[in-house]
């Protein structure tokens, strides 16, 4: 029997597709032309794609690192129409930005706009005041000081970026690709995002030392893979033994094992630790839960099981990370390590 002809990438559009990219006197160079690469290069083979401006942030000239000057599209009202806007870096995490780009962006965010961030872009979000109570990463020489200057960010070090649905902040520098292509995925799905991976020859998905928060599955199992992963986070308070996960996703566990593994970089069990104790972390911060109901509802069965984990991966008990990272207790000064 002849087989059927395979069928190429349909790309429908997000909402807006309208990307912005700020422009600032000091310009970090490389984190711009990502930015560039991922949104505004033509792509005919892409129908649809997103339309890409550059706004200035302040009158010209506006110098990049390396000795270039960058000529922007329009001033801060080009935000007025963003889908997305992105902040790629910034001059300086001492350099305040100006209250006119904050406000810009504060009334984007409000029309429904993405608002994303490339490593020390992570400060103008952060001074608009959007991200506090919100997980935010960025480069981990800044991570210290982001804690530090705004404590109601909830500062994840160790990670390549982090999505909070439309405020995104991603980790140094490369790890801007990384949020940019999880973007795509977003939009187009995961099939688009590895051709523009392809064609950038970078990596669709890259795990390394650090945990991404996302899970990136792949193309061929993607929506049956994203499906389980969402019910098992429904369900941490459950054993989730390895058979029944196979059983839902109606593959054998080998095969299970192996499309998790190439999906999330990690086997359902450290994925399952690391979901746990991000779900005890938010009851602790946000809930009145004792630490044995906490336990109960994230899976551990009991409150020792929940202590011997948290000081294996933070350094701290329960009670003292409550304590410190609390919503009833004075914010905390330090970013915790994972």
């Amino acid at each position: 029997m002849k087989k059927p002809p395979k069928r190429s990438a349909r790309v429908e559009p997000p909402d807006n597709p309208r990307v912005v990219a700020l422009a600032y006197d000091g310009l970090c160079t490389f984190e711009f032309g990502i930015a560039v690469e991922m949104f505004g290069l033509p792509r005919p083979e892409l129908p649809g794609w997103y339309d890409f401006r550059v706004c200035a942030v302040e009158r010209g000239p506006l110098r990049a690192a390396g000795g270039l000057t960058v000529r922007a599209d329009g001033g801060l009202e080009t935000l007025a129409d963003a889908g997305t806007v992105i902040v790629p870096g910034w001059r300086g995490v001492d350099a305040a930005p100006p209250p006119s780009l904050l406000a810009a962006l504060r009334a984007a965010h409000a029309r429904g706009a993405r608002l994303l961030s490339f490593c020390s872009g992570v400060f103008v979000l952060a001074a608009t005041g959007l991200l506090d109570g919100r997980r935010a990463t960025t480069h981990w020489r800044y991570a210290a000081a982001l804690a530090a200057r705004h404590p109601r960010i909830r500062v994840e070090p160790d990670v390549l970026y982090v999505d909070e649905g439309t405020l995104l902040t991603s980790a140094g520098s490369a790890a801007a690709l990384d949020l940019s292509l999880h973007v795509i995925r977003r939009d187009y799905g995961p099939q688009v995002a590895n051709q523009v991976a392809r064609r950038a020859v970078v990596p669709a998905h890259r795990d390394g030392g650090q945990a991404q928060f996302i899970p990136s599955p792949l193309p061929e199992h993607g929506e049956s893979l994203g499906t389980l992963l969402e019910w098992m986070r429904r369900h941490l308070d459950r054993a989730l033994p390895l058979a029944e996960l196979a059983a839902r996703a109606r593959t054998s566990e080998r095969t299970l094992l192996r499309r998790f593994e190439a999906a999330t970089g990690r086997t359902p069990r450290q994925w399952l630790i690391e979901e746990r104790l991000a779900r005890a972390r938010e009851l602790l911060e946000g809930s009145r839960l004792n630490v044995e109901q906490i336990a109960d509802r994230c899976g551990y069965g009991h409150a020792d099981s929940l202590r011997h984990h948290f000081r294996r991966a933070l350094g701290l008990s329960p009670m003292r990370y409550r304590e410190r990272f609390g919503h009833r207790t004075p914010s905390p000064r330090h970013a915790v390590r994972p």
